[in-house]
């Protein structure tokens, strides 16, 4: 694949610059109009036929380049929402910081922007609020300045992502030498890093997402600042970040990902929690971390099923077990300690990231299940067993034994007993009762002595 990608990157170039930008054209580069998908080539078509400009651009661009399968197409234009929306039957405004145009087709959406500048002067109340605001820190709050492709392209986060692909004449349009950052696998952030960071410190997540994903290197000064802007990731509102730790843990490279948030002291501030719990790199929470990342890769690379509540459940159980082993000090139950740990971790966690209640709910299922599947003579074990979450607590047993943890053969037994005939699970759950222990009777509290 990097033999054909440097094939692409001739000496000899018959790539043509056009005022800012570089426009390589059909023979000089891997992409062809049928790499892109159908509806989009149709929405290029329709903006073209009305006289808009209107690119492919993005993430897709980025992936066919790299050999890969773009999740979805996006299409940048000249055309303002308010113009994009009457060519489309099936079409609508979405956004209020940044307007769009979501086009409907029968399988497949089609997120259409309107070219962005960073110009702050000026409104246009006729096309939906022309305007750019910001907050004292630099942040961005609504970004409706309408602008040029220049603009455009000039305001994008990263090198990569800055390219625009022409399907009807197959030509690619790199204003940031996007090229050349794919052919030396290179993350670089556009325009000074520190001010971009500032606008929306969501691009330090993106910056780290890429090159885990890619696995491309970030460019110097890119990464100079990362440090010391990583507590602005407390700008972000919690429900956009929890839905961008989604992309972050669920990508297929949650591990790389991960150790690359905790390098740039990025994750102490999407789960602050765990921070001071994994000083130790090999300690047993870092090992507990990494295995759920692998697994959790392995599960998604083979199509299977995931859910945020077991990695958020993995993420925050240290800290959980942490603060319940001080309220058990304290007098508490093992059951009243957890369950009160387990509310308040989850709430300081629900205040940075909006984990929504129908995953915490199977987090703190999870969790309660981990103090009673040691417990399993008798009808326990099959009332266990039967249990909604019996299979998420079973695996989160086998991941703390495979982090290192000593469970007393617990996996074992449970996986022994899932494969076990009705019979045989009967015998197992039996040799359970405390190894043939009697229960003591207890006698009545008021009980009244015999009469003589």
């Amino acid at each position: 694949m990097l033999k054909r990608i440097s094939n692409f990157f001739t000496k000899g170039q018959r790539r043509e610059t056009v005022g800012d930008r570089l426009v390589i054209p059909t023979g000089q580069h891997s992409l062809s109009p049928r790499m892109i998908s159908r509806d989009a080539r149709k929405v290029v078509e329709v903006l073209q036929e009305n006289g808009y400009e209107a690119y492919v651009v993005g993430g897709s661009v980025r992936d066919l380049l790299l050999g890969l399968k773009p999740k979805d197409f996006d299409v940048a234009t000249n055309a303002k929402p308010a113009e994009v929306k009457p060519l489309f039957r099936r079409s609508r405004i979405i956004g209020r910081r940044f307007q769009i145009v979501h086009v409907q087709f029968s399988r497949e959406l089609i997120e259409v922007t309107t070219f962005r500048s960073n110009e702050t002067k000026g409104q246009d109340k006729k096309n939906g609020g022309n305007r750019r605001q910001q907050t004292d820190s630099g942040m961005l709050t609504r970004d409706n300045v309408f602008g040029s492709i220049s603009d455009d392209a000039s305001r994008r986060d990263l090198t990569i992502n800055a390219m625009y692909y022409n399907p009807t004449d197959n030509s690619i349009h790199d204003f940031a030498n996007g090229m050349e950052d794919i052919e030396s696998r290179t993350i670089r952030i556009m325009g000074d890093p520190a001010t971009r960071f500032r606008e929306d410190p969501v691009r330090l997540l993106r910056v780290v997402r890429f090159a885990a994903k890619l696995g491309f290197t970030i460019e110097r000064n890119t990464e100079k600042p990362m440090r010391k802007l990583a507590a602005d990731l407390s700008h972000v509102s919690p429900p956009r970040l929890f839905d961008e730790t989604l992309k972050l843990f669920m990508s297929g490279q949650g591990l790389a990902t991960f150790w690359l948030l905790y390098e740039y002291g990025l994750f102490d501030h999407i789960v602050p929690a765990l921070g001071p719990l994994m000083k130790d790199r090999g300690g047993l929470n870092s090992q507990l971390v990494e295995q759920a990342f692998t697994n959790t890769d392995l599960r998604i690379r083979s199509e299977k099923r995931v859910t945020p509540a077991f990695i958020y459940a993995v993420l925050l159980w240290p800290s959980v077990q942490h603060l319940a082993s001080q309220y058990q000090s304290q007098g508490n139950s093992p059951a009243y300690a957890l369950n009160k740990a387990a509310g308040e971790i989850i709430t300081k966690q629900v205040a940075i990231t909006a984990i929504p209640r129908r995953f915490t709910m199977p987090m703190r299922e999870i969790w309660d299940l981990q103090l009673l599947l040691p417990r399993r003579a008798g009808q326990r074990a099959k009332r266990l067993s039967e249990h909604p979450r019996f299979r998420a607590a079973y695996d989160f047993v086998l991941l703390r034994e495979q982090a290192g943890e000593d469970l007393d053969g617990l996996g074992d037994w449970w996986t022994a007993y899932q494969e076990a005939s009705e019979e045989k699970q009967l015998e197992m759950a039996s040799a359970q009762n405390d190894a043939g222990k009697k229960r003591r009777r207890r006698k009545p509290r008021n009980a009244k002595p015999k009469a003589e």
